[in-house]
Parts: C-alpha cells; sequence; structure tokens
C-alpha cells in the first residue's frame, strides 16, 4: 500500500462504506439486533449473559464530561497554600484531522486491528484473551478494543489489580454504547488525548510537543511506532529513562505495522535503525522543580482515587495535602546529591518516607535516589523489600509485652535453634550464640535466635492481630503464595517504608495506629467537601508502645556515632535482608560476586516524639554483583540519611520524651538472674540494671546470688548441768529471706569452730573452765555477724601440802625438803608443786628437794602449794636455820660466845604465806644453793678440816 494514497482512499480500503459521520438520533432495527448479537457473544466469551446483564446494570453513566473535560487539579500543602497544578498546563487537545496517518496507522495494528470493523468489542480478540487467561491466568492477555481502553481512561482505573471480570464486563457494555454514540473518528481522537505518556503528559498531542518540539501531525514514522506503544507501559518505555526498553517497544510497533501491510519491510528496517534518542528535547532542567514533589503527588493521585473514585488529573479538585514543602526539599536533596550524604556505591539506590507521628499524616517522601523521571517508579510506596530486623518490634518483641506481658528484661537464651518442624538451623549475624539474655538486649543487639523463639512463645495467631493492627497487609509479607504470618517472619518480611514509617509511628503515638495518609480533604467543583483524614486506631496498650520504645532508644543509643543527633531523644531500629540462594545461582551464572559482607538491603527506621522517618537503601538488580558491604562504608548509608532528614526537621518543633504510663513501673534487677529477682544486699552495682515492668508483674524475692543481709542469731544462752558435766547450748533458729532454704550455723567453743543445721551444741569444760561461745549463721556463702555469751565451770577446791619438812645435812651442806605426794583424782588433768625458797619460787613434779650449800648462818624459808588444773592450792611452811662456819682452836685468841642458833629448832609446823603473786616459774637452778633431790641413804658426817 502507496504512503501517497490520501486518507480517505486508505479508509475505503479498509473498510467499504464505512461510517463516516455520527448520527446519534437514528437507530434502526436492524442495528439493535446486530447490537444484541454482539453483545451476546461477549456475554457469552465473559461468563454469561444473566452475569454480564447484572454486572451491566451497575455500570456507571458515561458523561462527556467524562470523556473530554479537563479540569485542572489544585494542590495545596499542610498549610493550605497552593504548590501545584495538576493537568492543564501538560495537555494539548487536537481533532482527529491533526492525526497524521503514520500515527493512526501504528495506534491500530498494536492497539487494536479491527477498529473500524467492531461495534465496541471484538470477539476474536476476545477469544484469544479468553484461551490465553484460561492457560496463563487471569490478566494473562488483554482483549480490549481502543473504545475500551478510552472507557477504561475516562471512567476506570488503570490500575492492573482493578483489572475484573465485573470491571471488564461495565467496560465491554460502555463501549459497545459509546460506539452507538460516537464515530470512530471521535473514538480515536478521544483516546489520542487521554493517554498517559509519561513524564506528567497526558495526549499524544503534548507528547509530541513534549518530546520533539512540533505538532502531533509532522510525527515521523519511528516517532509515531514509539508514542503508539508507550500508553501500554508509559514510564516502562519512557525513552529518556528506559531507551532500550523504549526502542525494543518502538521496533514491535514497527514490525506489527509491517505484518498489517501499512507499511513496507524496507520502511519498517529503516525505522528501526534510528537511535529512539534521536529528536529529543532535554527536558532534565525543566522537570527539576516538580521532580522535587513528585513522589509525594504519585502516592496523592493514588489516594484520591482510592477514596474518590475521582480521577485527579481531570477533576477539577482543590486537594489538600499533608506535605511539608520545606522537608520534601531536603529529602530530595539528600537523595539526590552527595551534599549531604556520601553514597559510596554508585548503583544504590534510596527511598524514604516521613510521617506525623501523632496525625498519621505523611509529610515528605522520597522515591528514590537520583530521579530522572516524573511518575516514574515510586520506591518509597511500591518498593516491597525485606526489612530484615526491622520486624522484630513488630512481631516478636511488641506481641510478647501486649499478650504475655514480658518486662524489659524477660530471660531468653540464644543458643543453637532450630525453625519448628524442620532441621534448619537458624543463625545470627555473627554466626555465634551468647546465651542467655534479656530481651531488651537481644533487640538491641539484633540476635535473630531470640526473636524467633520470643515469636513461638507469642504465637502466630497473637503477633498476626498485632501487626494487622499495625496496618500491615500479612499476606504480602512473604514472596509466593503464603498467606498470613510465618514463623520466620520474626526476622524478615516484605514491608515499604511508607508503611513502615506508619507502623513504628504507633509506638511513639502511645500505642495508637493512624493510616498514613497524603490528603486530608478534596473540595469538588460544586463546593462539596470529602473527608479523607482516617480515623485512629488503638493497635496496643500504652504500656507496650512505652516499653517498645524503652528498648529501641537503647538500640539507637547504641549506634550513637552514626545516627546520634544532639539534643533529641528519639528510638529506632535497622534492619538488613540477604541474598537467596536464587541470587547467588544467577550471580555464579552470570560470573559475577558480591562482596563477602554484601547484602541487597539495609534499613533504619526511627521516630521522635514529632516524627517518624524510614530510610530504605539498596541495589535494585540483585543479581549483577552488586552488595551494599561495611567495607566501602554503603551498609550505614540509611543510616546516615535518617541522621540528615530526622536532624534537620526536629530543629523546627519542640522535643521531648514519652511519659512513662502509671501501669509501667522501673524494677532494679539483678542481672542474669531467671527469673528475675530484686537484687541483694551485696549484690555488686555493675551487676544491677534498671528494667520495665507491668505493674504487678515486678519481681519481689531478692536475689541471693551474691548473699544476703545476715543478722546474729537471737536467743544465745549456755548453761553448766554439773551432773553430765556438759556446757549446754542453745539458740533461736534464723528464717531466711527465701523461706525455703536453711540455714548452717558456725559454731565456736574457746577458739574451736564447727558447723551444724541444729540450734544447740554440747561441749564437755574442765573444772573452773571459763567458756566462750559465739554462734553465727552460715547462708549463700557468707557468714553472718556472730552472738556471743560465756560461762565459767566451778573448779577443783585444792588442800594443803602435808608432811612439809626441811633439814639441814651437815656433811652433805644441803637442805632436804620433803613433803607428802597430794592426792590425785580423776578431775585433775596433772598434779605439780609451787616452790618457794627464800622468795624465790620454781615447780617440780617430785615431792622432795634439796638446797646445796646454803649460806651458813642464814634462815632458809620454804613454802610448797600443789598446782593443777591452772589453780594454786594454799602453801605450807617451814624454814630451817644453817649454823655458821667453826673455826680452829690454835686460831681461836678468846672463847667463842655463845649465839642463839636456830637450826637446832623445830621448824614451825604450819604456815600459810601469801603466794598469789607467785607464777611458779622460776627456774630451780635460780633458786639458793643447788636443787636437786635428796638421795643419801646414810647421815654422813663433814669433815671438819
Amino acid at each position: 500500500m502507496s504512503k501517497d494514497m490520501s486518507r480517505t482512499e486508505r479508509k475505503q480500503a479498509k473498510k467499504k462504506g464505512k461510517k463516516t459521520t455520527p448520527d446519534k438520533k437514528k437507530s434502526s432495527l436492524l442495528k439493535k439486533i446486530v447490537i444484541g448479537i454482539v453483545g451476546l457473544l461477549v456475554l457469552l466469551f465473559v461468563g454469561g449473559a444473566s452475569l454480564f446483564a447484572y454486572y451491566a446494570s451497575d455500570a456507571p453513566e458515561l458523561t462527556d464530561e467524562a470523556l473530554v473535560g479537563f479540569y485542572p487539579s489544585t494542590l495545596y500543602d499542610k498549610n493550605g497554600e497552593e504548590f501545584h497544578t495538576l493537568g492543564a498546563e501538560n495537555r494539548e487537545q487536537i481533532e482527529y484531522e491533526e492525526i497524521p496517518q503514520v500515527l493512526e496507522d501504528a495506534i491500530i495494528s498494536i492497539e487494536d486491528q479491527r477498529f473500524y470493523d467492531h461495534l465496541g468489542v471484538d470477539p476474536i480478540r476476545i477469544l484469544g484473551a479468553v484461551f490465553a487467561n484460561v492457560t496463563d491466568g487471569f490478566g494473562a492477555e488483554g482483549g480490549s478494543t481502543i473504545t475500551q481502553q478510552l472507557i477504561k481512561l475516562s471512567v476506570f482505573s488503570t490500575l492492573q489489580e482493578d483489572q475484573t471480570l465485573e470491571r471488564k464486563a461495565k467496560e465491554a457494555w460502555l463501549a459497545v454504547q459509546l460506539e452507538q454514540e460516537l464515530s470512530k473518528e471521535q473514538i480515536l481522537a478521544l483516546y489520542v488525548n487521554k493517554v498517559y505518556m509519561s513524564d506528567n503528559t497526558y495526549g499524544m498531542g503534548t507528547a509530541s510537543e513534549y518530546y520533539y518540539g512540533k505538532p502531533i501531525s509532522e510525527l515521523e514514522l519511528h516517532e509515531a511506532a514509539l508514542f503508539a506503544g508507550m500508553p501500554q507501559s508509559p514510564n516502562g518505555y519512557n525513552p529518556f529513562t528506559n531507551p532500550e526498553r523504549a526502542k525494543s517497544r518502538r521496533d514491535t510497533v514497527l514490525y506489527v505495522m509491517a505484518q498489517n501491510e501499512v507499511i513496507t519491510t524496507e520502511e519498517a528496517e529503516t525505522a528501526m535503525k534510528i537511535p529512539v534518542e534521536e529528536g529529543l528535547i532535554d527536558h532534565s532542567e525543566e522537570n527539576m522543580d516538580e521532580l522535587v514533589f513528585d513522589s509525594y503527588i504519585q502516592e496523592v493521585l493514588e489516594e484520591v482515587r482510592e477514596k474518590t473514585d475521582l480521577e485527579p488529573q481531570t477533576a477539577g479538585l482543590d486537594i489538600y495535602t499533608n506535605i511539608d514543602l520545606d522537608a520534601q526539599q531536603r529529602m530530595f536533596d539528600i537523595l539526590n546529591s552527595e551534599d549531604y550524604v556520601d553514597y559510596p556505591l554508585e548503583q544504590m539506590n534510596a527511598a524514604m518516607t516521613m510521617v506525623d507521628v501523632k496525625t498519621g499524616a505523611v509529610r515528605a517522601i522520597g522515591g528514590g535516589r537520583n530521579q530522572k523521571e516524573l511518575r516514574g517508579f515510586n520506591y518509597a510506596t511500591e518498593n516491597n523489600s525485606s526489612v530484615g530486623s526491622s520486624m522484630k518490634p513488630l512481631t516478636a518483641y511488641g506481641p510478647a509485652i501486649e499478650y504475655l506481658q514480658y518486662s524489659t528484661y524477660e530471660q531468653v537464651v540464644d543458643e543453637a535453634w532450630q525453625w519448628p518442624g524442620t532441621d534448619t538451623t537458624l543463625t545470627n549475624y555473627d554466626n555465634s550464640y551468647k546465651g542467655q539474655m534479656s530481651i531488651r538486649e537481644a533487640l538491641v543487639d539484633s540476635r535473630n535466635v531470640p526473636a524467633a523463639k520470643t515469636l513461638q512463645e507469642v504465637g502466630l495467631d497473637n503477633a498476626e492481630g498485632f501487626v494487622k493492627g499495625l496496618g500491615i497487609d500479612v499476606d504480602k509479607l512473604n514472596a509466593g503464595d503464603t498467606d498470613g504470618l510465618v514463623a520466620s517472619n520474626a526476622i524478615n518480611g516484605a514491608i515499604s517504608s511508607f508503611d513502615l514509617a506508619a507502623a513504628y509511628a504507633a509506638f511513639g503515638n502511645n500505642g495508637v495506629y493512624n493510616e498514613p495518609y497524603t490528603v486530608s480533604k478534596v473540595v469538588m467543583q460544586d463546593g462539596r467537601e470529602i473527608e479523607l483524614t482516617p480515623k485512629s486506631n488503638k493497635a496496643m496498650e500504652e504500656s507496650t508502645a512505652y516499653m517498645v520504645t524503652d528498648m529501641l532508644k537503647d538500640v539507637t543509643n547504641y549506634y550513637q556515632s552514626s545516627v546520634g543527633i544532639p539534643g533529641l531523644i528519639h528510638a529506632g531500629k535497622s534492619g538488613t535482608s540477604n541474598f537467596d540462594a536464587e541470587d547467588y545461582k544467577k550471580m555464579e551464572e552470570k560470573g559475577v560476586s558480591v562482596p563477602s559482607d554484601g547484602v541487597p538491603d539495609t534499613w533504619y527506621t526511627g521516630y521522635s516524639t514529632n516524627y517518624a522517618i524510614s530510610v530504605w537503601t539498596g541495589v535494585t538488580n540483585r543479581t549483577e554483583g552488586y552488595g551494599l558491604s561495611f567495607e566501602d562504608g554503603s551498609r550505614t548509608t540509611a543510616r546516615a540519611i535518617y541522621a540528615e532528614i530526622m536532624g534537620y526537621v526536629s530543629e523546627s518543633v519542640d522535643n521531648g520524651d514519652w511519659k512513662r504510663p502509671i501501669n509501667v513501673v522501673e524494677v532494679a534487677v539483678e542481672d542474669g538472674s531467671m527469673p528475675a529477682k530484686l537484687p541483694g544486699p551485696n549484690t555488686p552495682e555493675d551487676e544491677i540494671v534498671r528494667e520495665l515492668f507491668i505493674k504487678g508483674t515486678e519481681p519481689t524475692e531478692e536475689s541471693t546470688e551474691f548473699g544476703v543481709e545476715l543478722s546474729e542469731p537471737t536467743g544465745l544462752k549456755a548453761t553448766y548441768d554439773e551432773k553430765s558435766n556438759e556446757v549446754q547450748i542453745q539458740w533461736d533458729a534464723y528464717t531466711l529471706t527465701n523461706e525455703e532454704d536453711t540455714p548452717l550455723y558456725e559454731v565456736t567453743i574457746n577458739g574451736e569452730t564447727t558447723e551444724t543445721e541444729d540450734t544447740s551444741a554440747v561441749y564437755t569444760p574442765s573444772p573452773g573452765e571459763k567458756v566462750t561461745i559465739s554462734v553465727a549463721v552460715v547462708a549463700y556463702d557468707i557468714t553472718g555477724p556472730a552472738a556471743t555469751t560465756s560461762v565459767t565451770v566451778p573448779g577443783i577446791e585444792l588442800g594443803k601440802v602435808t608432811g612439809l619438812k626441811a633439814t639441814y645435812n651437815k656433811e652433805a651442806d644441803q637442805v632436804q625438803v620433803n613433803w607428802d605426794d597430794y592426792p590425785k583424782d580423776d578431775s585433775m588433768d596433772s598434779v605439780t608443786y609451787s616452790i618457794t625458797i627464800n622468795g624465790r619460787s620454781g615447780t617440780t613434779q617430785q615431792s622432795q628437794y634439796q638446797i646445796d650449800d646454803p649460806e651458813p648462818g642464814s634462815t632458809v624459808e620454804i613454802a610448797v602449794a600443789v598446782v593443777s588444773n591452772g589453780k594454786t592450792g594454799p602453801a605450807t611452811t617451814t624454814k630451817v636455820s644453817i649454823p655458821k662456819e667453826e673455826t680452829t682452836p690454835q686460831d681461836e685468841e678468846e672463847p667463842e660466845k655463845e649465839t642463839d642458833d636456830t637450826s637446832s629448832q623445830e621448824p614451825e609446823e604450819e604456815t600459810t604465806p601469801d603466794t598469789s603473786e607467785d607464777d611458779g616459774n622460776t627456774d630451780e637452778a635460780e633458786m639458793n644453793g643447788a636443787n636437786k633431790p635428796n638421795t643419801n641413804t646414810a647421815d654422813d658426817t663433814a669433815d671438819e678440816e
């Protein structure tokens, strides 16, 4: 077919006698019959006449406004000030006559080859689509005509999840109706003006000016083919941002056009060789301002459509948003420059969401790093990457406090542990286990095993209810067909930063959850207001929120070097995902690898009393050999982003701490006690931690790990029983703090110590012994103070020594002292004698004594007493006179005078000298004369010469 044929000739060649002008009033019986037959066929294909009639009866009214009207909508920020207008500035309406034949041929070839033949629906195409949907699942292939697509763009949502059988039935019914009201040319023109062409551009006429800077009538073949293919995925086929995909789609259109013989094969091949970027006008600088809040506007559009069924692009609405333009600008600058945060890995992406803690109002959204296209993929709202350990407060510890009344001290053992029902062992990030620890320690150090164990204790049903209360869709947490919570959700699960920020905000809002929302109200053209502020819901007890927050404040302190913000009290949690086996397999096939500590995603979600911010960083292609690592610092970038934006937005508001609820008590606990115990009196300060308990569940029992404060026993007394010759000792039983424990008693009697469990003891004393007793309590490896008492045992009555006599033996020049042996009984341990001679004392065990070489002319006084059992009896005394030396006759000049000689006198029978000062320790050799027993057996006569 020649390019030079006129438009009329082309249409006549396609369809002879085709209607060219609309006739809105005429309707023949034949036409109605044909419509009925076509309608019946459609009904058969979509499930039956009755079902179709039921659905079609509820189809919305198709109005000119919906088809043609373009009314711009105005957006207002949180302060009620206008900041953006949607729609009008990016629309250029064209008439059918302005559509070049090459564009019409391209559209019809790729979208609806029997456009000029059907009556709004294409039974042949529907059959093909039905077959594909039966074999590959519903939605595998569409059977929509251009007319149906126009209906969808004008009346219904374009989201994939809204492509239901009911919607399709209504769409088909309205398409058949529209075909009776408008000509094909009008329908095609409306379609060309309606389609979205990426970068916030609507209609191909506007797109022609935007992309190529020329009117639509001047489009060339390769340009027309690009435009015809873009509506299927506008952002995906954007030639600025996805040139490779755009070229592939363009070439597909060219190929189909050649097959339909609207162009030649040579024309198609020539057009395919033209670079898809050729002729494009650079709008990067122009789009920069709008890109700042583009991620936010994307959510605004979705929210308005979902909650009002209105199309914000065309309905002329006043949309009052919650955007904080200052925060939005800083968030954009952080993500799209390196002026605030260093991005060590070029391939890494990042996104974040900021929510008002008290209301749930979304203040800012950062949809991605280095954004270039408008309405592109929003990584803050659409990217459900695994949040890793950020799940732990949501599925494990929060529910444990809520349902099991765990304290922040609750002990759990970090040990080798297998997932229930499997032989798969769960490991921690450091491939080690740390044993018994509190859930606070486990959360701060992000231990996996304690979290998984805690979820098992809570139960999946309880945890699922808790998570749902935080607005999280549990059916989307896990890949595949898994519905509901599973055991592994203790440590991972897929959530967007949009939803995660809102979930964490509930912890900071005393347990009250607010659905995150970007639009507070919509005012329609007629002045009617639609309130869109969601209602608040109590997600958990205030005590639960406070206790989780208190633990997460410790996480923030743990990461002080990276997330610390001077003067700001805030709480938060990090999260990390891992490459799975399939990722590693694909990388191996490609011959690439990631660093040993490389991961695909890292998170940090934190909150103050004002804002909650969730930050994601990661690689968008998990199999290209890129991974965030500590080596280059990319694994800590999420924390740096969080600290930068949280610090900035917190400068302009009053920040405070959370107030502890009245049903939460802080208690000092001995660290390591299990179950929790109060510190004992001897617990070291460094073994005491302060933890939070629900009032009424706090510990009351003191620990005895380091001993207790013991007092001396009471009732100690000792008495001497003369009959049994025993000292009987008794004391009161001692009651320990832990009454089930039994103490020992340390009993010391006159320096000898024993231990006993009894409360009595017996001691056999010596006569006259003073018995000193002390008793102390022994418990928990310590000994308390002792109670003491004493008793003196009656002693032995010692008598005097009898038979004491002393004689002087002149021949031996000795004084011989003798006395009777003292009678010894069983009560006496031994018998010795104290002997005192002229005031000098000594002891002897024998009953005799001799004094050698006494001084001539002297008098020797002698006292002897018995000594036994430490006592000394009364002394018996005597004395003896020693004669003077005699002189020879030749030496005498005068006769010797007679003197008193007492040596021949009889000694005194008994005297009782005072011997109390005599210690009995004087050595015998020190006494006067030679001290030795008298062993002479006969009287010796001394030699006078």
